[in-house]
């Protein structure tokens, strides 16, 4: 391998994104892989919305493609989700200058395994902080990014907070090491 992936999962608003943009490092997005919003088995939330919580409702196999991609060629080119319009919105390039990229997403603890087992994993992190922290650092941010209408976020909000614990625990069950974000950023910083 070329590369590896440093993934880094847990629960929506966690700081996943924040993380990777500030350790500078390559960003290979896997929110980016979710299906578009006409998608025939897209799951449906009780909100009357794609269920974008749900992991069918993303391309796993495409998100591991390009893990694989970059790792062995240190380039990749990928989509662009637009979560407002629920649609792809064309794509972009990823070039790896070093030995290691950032993966992050919320899926990102359901391809460890396969990672591990490809060589691709260089290390597995799931971020957590207090879950309220989150729940007003993810509505915030969506809100910023006018991702859907306010009160459909606050609603989705209030859900993921009741599953945030199952969240990280599945992450840590799949491989990943529970860290503040400010732990996994000196962690990393320092392999750096």
């Amino acid at each position: 391998m070329e590369a590896r992936a440093v993934i880094l999962a847990g629960p929506s608003g966690s700081g996943k994104s924040h993380l990777a943009a500030r350790l500078g490092w390559p960003v290979l997005r896997l929110d980016d892989f979710y299906h578009e919003g006409d998608h025939p088995s897209l799951p449906m939330s009780p909100l009357g919305l794609p269920d974008w919580d749900d992991v069918r409702s993303w391309d796993r196999d495409g998100a591991l493609r390009a893990m694989e991609d970059l790792c062995r060629t240190r380039t990749a080119s990928v989509p662009v989700y637009d979560l407002a319009r629920s649609a792809r919105a064309g794509s972009h390039r990823i070039d790896v200058a070093g030995d290691r990229f950032i993966a992050e997403g919320l899926f990102a603890a359901d391809v460890v395994a396969d990672c591990r087992d490809s060589g691709l994993l260089a290390d597995a992190i799931c971020l957590v902080r207090p879950r309220l922290l989150t729940f007003a650092l993810r509505l915030a941010r969506d809100l910023r990014e006018s991702r859907k209408p306010p009160q459909v976020l606050v609603r989705r909000g209030w859900a993921l907070l009741r599953t945030e614990r199952a969240v990280i625990a599945r992450a840590v069950a799949a491989g990943c090491r529970p860290l503040t974000p400010a732990q996994a950023r000196r962690e990393l910083a320092a392999s750096r």
